[in-house]
């Protein structure tokens, strides 16, 4: 019997995904960047259910209009049931990368109608990313990479290789958009890509790419697990808006910088390190009078505070 093609494979593969993933969503979107993760996506998710492609067009490239414009007829002519090009203007909060990506998101969210979107990272996107957290060391949390679900965001190509989505785009005769940025070596992804990667599998003999994405899993399934019993414990540790100190004291070191995490957040904290929980975590097992320790949110003209008052763990802002 003749080996399945590409498209079909991949079809299959999405097929399985919307059976155990959204097998309640009778219609969905896929986010289309007219490259060839994206347009296999399309193709793949089109003939499974109704499909809308929604392309962001980010305006920061000489004629990214026409490239979104030939994306979203792209996606018509493999089968989509509609596609909307969604213009967005990119800040500069965080660096050009992640402005863009938080221009993306919000425009994929405001325009999906309350649809499950389509992500089409793959398994290299997922190596990538758990190498960048590597880098930073950030913790477990960074380390794990992407969700395969993380509604409304579905990423039913993440245990799938970029050859295979190439593969699919050769096979159908699409024309891909090739994103100059993806050459661009200013771009820390870039380099991973292009040198870091590729020397590393050369050094250890290959499957280095698909040992990074296993090691992603596992550690996404022990940081849910650890979150889950965490959210039990911050419960009982609430005193009002604070956290009681002696209920956080008896808590293993993971769990209890899970419970600071999750406090830190609902008290207004936004982009937290490794670095600003640890600094909080030592209010409660290294205290000797210290201060506050700044943590990072998204009040504009004043900074957050954690700080230990009274036996509890307090929140507070001061202007800059």
């Amino acid at each position: 019997m003749d080996r399945p093609g590409a498209l079909s494979e991949l079809r299959a593969a999405v097929a399985d995904f919307a059976a155990r993933r959204l097998a309640d969503t009778s219609s969905w979107c896929v986010a289309l960047s007219g490259g060839p993760d994206s347009l296999a996506l399309a193709a793949a998710a089109a003939p499974v259910r109704p499909t809308t492609a929604l392309i962001v067009d980010h305006g920061l490239q000489p004629g990214s209009d026409t490239v979104a414009e030939a994306a979203r007829r792209q996606a018509l002519e493999l089968g989509c049931a509609g596609a909307r090009v969604l213009r967005v203007r990119v800040g500069a909060a965080g660096g050009p990368e992640a402005a863009a990506r938080s221009a993306r998101y919000a425009a994929l969210d405001a325009a999906r109608a309350g649809m499950p979107v389509l992500l089409a990272h793959t398994l290299d996107d997922q190596a990538e990313t758990v190498l960048l957290g590597l880098g930073r060391g950030s913790g477990a949390r960074s380390i794990a990479g992407m969700r395969v679900a993380d509604p409304p965001w579905y990423r039913p190509l993440l245990g799938l290789r970029r050859s295979q989505t190439h593969a699919v785009c050769a096979e159908l005769g699409i024309a891909a958009w090739d994103d100059p940025h993806n050459h661009d070596r200013r771009f820390t992804r870039v380099r991973l890509r292009r040198e870091v990667l590729p020397l590393l599998e050369d050094v250890l003999g290959g499957g280095v790419a698909e040992a990074l994405a296993r090691t992603a899993t596992a550690l996404r399934e022990d940081t849910e697990a650890l979150d889950a019993i965490s959210e039990h414990s911050l419960a009982a540790a609430r005193a009002g808006e604070a956290l009681s100190v002696a209920a956080l004291e008896p808590l293993p070191a993971a769990v209890r910088r899970r419970v600071i995490r999750g406090w830190l957040l609902t008290g207004g904290a936004s982009g937290l390190s490794d670095k600003q929980i640890r600094a909080v975590d030592a209010l409660v097992t290294a205290w000797r009078g210290q201060g506050g320790a700044a943590v990072g949110s998204d009040q504009r003209h004043r900074r957050l505070f954690a700080a230990r008052r009274d036996g509890t763990l307090v929140l507070y802002s001061e202007a800059v």
